[in-house]
Formats: C-alpha cells, structure tokens, sequence
C-alpha cells in the first residue's frame, strides 16, 4: 500500500454516483472512490446531487437555470443543463483555486468536462483526468490549451491512440471488483446490459438474439424512450425481454447464470465496462470489434465480429457461449481488477506529485 493521500475525486454532474447506476462511468467512480478509501487514502469525491451518503459526497451545485426570453432567442444558446453543469464545475474550480475546498495532494478529474482542465492552471496541486471519450470540442480545446498542469490518462490504449494528435495520456486501464463479480455456472441465456440509447445498439442485439434462435435478457436504464418505442420494443417477444434498470446485484445474477454477454456499440467504445464485468462472472463475451473491445476480449474469452453485422454476431453468440468460462474468468482477474486500477492510480499519483515538487 502506498503512502496515504488527499484525493479530490471529481465525478460527472450529469448522473448521481449511486445504484442502480446510469452507466459505466458512474460505477467506475464509485469504486475508484470506495478502493481509494479502502486502500487507507483520505477521499473527497465532487458529485451529482443525491448520489451514494456512503462516499462522502460533496454535492456539485447543479443549480436550476431557466433562460430568459431574450436569452432563448439567441440562436447560439446552449442547451439550459450545458449552462447548469458549466456553472456547478465553475463553482468547484473557484472553490479549489480560492481554498474553500482541500486541502488535497492532488485533484483527480474523472469527470467529462472541460473546465476542471481548462482551470488546472488555478490550482496549487497536480492535476490528473482521465479520458472517457473520444475527442470531442470543448475537453479537446482545454487539453490542446493546458500548460502542461494536466497529466492525463486514457482508459484504453484505443482512446489513448484517438487522443494522440491533442495530447499525451498514459493508459490505466478500468477496473471491476472481480469479488463481488464472481464466476457463476453459466447457462442458456444472453444478457445485455447498458443504457437503452441508439449508440448502443441494443436493437441489434435482440436481432442477433432472433437468428442465433437464443433466449435474451436486456438490462439496463431507459434513457432514450423514443428510441425504445421505436427499435427496440416491436422486436421483444417471450424468448427476448426487458427486465429493467436493474442493480448491481441483479445484474450479476443474471450474468453469472448466462451463456453469454452481447456488447454491440454502434460508436467506438472507449472501454466496455460491461465486458469486463461479464468476463469476470466467467461468461465468454460476443462483440462487435469496435474501440477497445479488440483490447478487452482476448482469445478464447469471447468472439468478435464486424461491427454492426448481425448475422456475424449472431454466429459469435453461437460460437461464445461454447467456450469454456474458466479463460474468460482468468482474463478478468489478471487484467481487469479493481486492485489493479488503484495502484496504477496510486503510481500516477505519486509521479504527478513528485513532477510537481521538482
């Protein structure tokens, strides 16, 4: 265990850090968070309202903002949330920067906004984000800009090559609690988990789920109803349902009981939580190789086919949950642990802070 630090953890504002999560981001910082406090280190976590009392979370000011009249006609607006979490970090920043907030050994950013790296050079402590996303204007433009304050980290060496033009970012792989994500005995169904938006696909997973003449389950929360309606619904029969925005718990359940896990991104995964959270429970993962996915399902832990091909990964679904689950058990373990996450975590810590000493 290394030295003990004061970690300024700085979550998304869009979603609470809590169960039933709204996706992977939100459960890969509430075990950062918790594996930091467990591994002896003092942990400040900056996050949504009503997120997880457990972690000691300070609330960002997500304040309600109601445009004017005269601010709605602008035809260049942004969008009322984009101005409530713009004000919440900005808050944060100022609060860091003036000493209403610490003192800390070093911020961590891991959330996926601009403003805690276009504000680093503020702040009297190193900096450290961790890339999420793909390059995308605002967080581009604040990365392209930083003064070298920032030392940033990409969850997947993929994210880490699509940043590669903007900035240098270290790889620390997510990481799950390969614990409380055990192997279970398998069994005769899919499972699906994610939000229920068009970037994920699920629609396409039901599709494969039909030629592969396969029963699944889809998990998940509801975030895109009209999509849901539109693509998703008119596909559900008997053999393929949705269950829900189920917890963690339930989730597990499902995946240590299943033949197999579907991930199907119809945009480039920067990880795949979801993947390595399968494999953990031993189940072999189809997927589409798209992103990181090629990173995460080694051989002989799952199948991969072209992306948005349904009837390849209908023959994947076929062909992963033949394998054995003991390979896709071990993958997780050795590659994929929480225990892993933290110290590498740990090692960047320590390193920023001794680049900023010198």
């Amino acid at each position: 265990m290394s030295a003990s630090l004061r970690v300024c953890l700085v979550a998304s504002a869009r979603f609470p850090v809590r169960e039933p999560f709204m996706g992977g981001l939100e459960a890969q910082t509430h075990a950062l968070a918790t594996s930091l406090r467990n591994h002896g280190h003092e942990v400040t976590l900056f996050a949504a309202p009503g997120s997880d009392p457990e972690l000691g979370v300070h609330e960002l000011p997500v304040a309600t903002y109601a445009p004017s009249p005269v601010a709605r006609r602008d035809v260049g607006a942004p969008p009322a949330q984009w101005m409530q979490e713009h004000h919440a970090y900005l808050d944060l920043m100022l609060g860091l920067a003036d000493g209403r907030h610490g003192p800390f050994d070093v911020v961590h950013d891991n959330s996926l906004h601009h403003l805690p790296v276009a504000m680093s050079r503020s702040l009297d402590v190193p900096v450290v984000s961790t890339l999420h996303t793909p390059p995308v204007p605002w967080l581009e433009s604040a990365a392209v800009l930083d003064d070298g304050h920032v030392h940033f980290v990409a969850v997947s060496h993929y994210l880490a090559d699509a940043w590669r033009d903007s900035v240098s970012a270290a790889v620390v792989r997510n990481g799950v609690d390969t614990d409380f994500w055990a192997e279970g005995p398998g069994g005769r169904t899919l499972v699906w988990t994610g939000r229920l938006v068009p970037e994920k696909a699920p629609h396409e997973a039901v599709l494969a789920a039909r030629r592969a003449d396969m029963d699944l389950a889809l998990v998940g929360p509801l975030h895109d109803a009209a999509y849901f309606e539109r693509e998703v619904r008119p596909l559900l029969d008997d053999r393929r349902r949705y269950l829900g925005h189920a917890s963690a718990r339930q989730v597990r359940e499902l995946l240590q009981h299943a033949a197999a896990a579907l991930v199907t991104p119809a945009w480039d995964e920067p990880f795949g939580l979801v993947a390595a959270e399968a494999m953990s429970c031993g189940t072999p993962v189809a997927a589409y190789a798209r992103g990181a996915l090629p990173e995460l399902v080694a051989e002989g832990t799952g199948v991969l086919a072209t992306a948005g091909d349904v009837d390849a990964l209908a023959q994947a679904a076929r062909r992963a949950s033949e394998l054995d689950r003991r390979p896709a058990r071990q993958h997780a373990v050795e590659h994929f642990s929480i225990t892993r996450m933290v110290a590498e975590y740990e090692t960047v810590y320590h390193r920023v802070r001794r680049r900023a000493a010198a």
